[in-house]
């Protein structure tokens, strides 16, 4: 059964024990429209998120599938926070962004949508410019997801990788994958190489994933 997001009604409805329940939430774009992805996608950014070093602090993880349905169940969350509750978003950005620390002002760019009453800009956590992006980056890891059939000559040079348009990427990757027998693919795939990730290779790569990692130890 797909996650519920919780409305303000169960939020209010909660008993209360003489303290507050604190809530860490982010909502991933990804999983498609299938259970079983759904799940392997928390899966994938669960164990890079412990990675990461938030074990002891993990935040509950909804794979929401589209880019719409994700904003629109961030939406949902973020209007029934309670006072110290934590919502976001964790989605691709499509396009290089400007300037990585006004999100809210490259979605409005982007895709249109405008920034809910309270929200900032650290409620959102941009892959820029897509998932694949942070794969590219780790040329350790994919060596040894892929073993020797991988043509890493094919992958696009590591530096500016955020500069890149994201079918470039992805494009590259899937290419440089073609012989492999577990190729590149959005999906199963994709998630499992998210888990296998390092993130200080993707800090030391990546301005988008130093930041996703800075706002996660503030507010988490």
């Amino acid at each position: 059964m797909a996650e519920k997001v919780p409305t303000r009604r169960t939020l209010d409805a909660r008993p209360s024990r003489g303290y507050a329940v604190v809530s860490r939430t982010i909502f991933i774009e990804g999983g498609g429209d299938s259970k079983e992805l759904h799940s392997r996608c928390r899966e994938g950014f669960r164990r890079l998120l412990q990675r990461c070093g938030f074990s002891g602090r993990m935040p509950r993880l909804v794979a929401c599938g589209g880019r719409s349905a994700t904003f629109d169940d961030f939406q949902t969350r973020h209007d029934a926070a309670a006072q110290g509750d934590f919502a976001a978003m964790l989605l691709d950005s499509e396009t290089p962004v400007a300037e990585i620390e006004r999100t809210w002002e490259h979605l409005r760019q982007q895709d249109g949508w405008e920034k809910p009453e309270s929200a900032g800009d650290d409620h959102v956590l941009l892959m820029v410019t897509c998932t694949e992006s942070w794969i590219v980056a780790d040329r350790a890891t994919l060596e040894s997801h892929y073993g020797s059939t991988l043509q890493q000559s094919a992958l696009p040079p590591v530096n500016d990788l955020e500069s890149r348009d994201r079918e470039s990427v992805q494009n590259a990757l899937t290419h440089a994958t073609r012989r492999c027998s577990n190729a590149y693919a959005k999906g199963k795939r994709s998630f499992e190489l998210i888990g296998e990730l390092d993130p200080a290779v993707l800090t030391g790569q990546l301005p988008s994933f130093a930041r996703m990692e800075r706002v996660l130890n503030e507010r988490l």
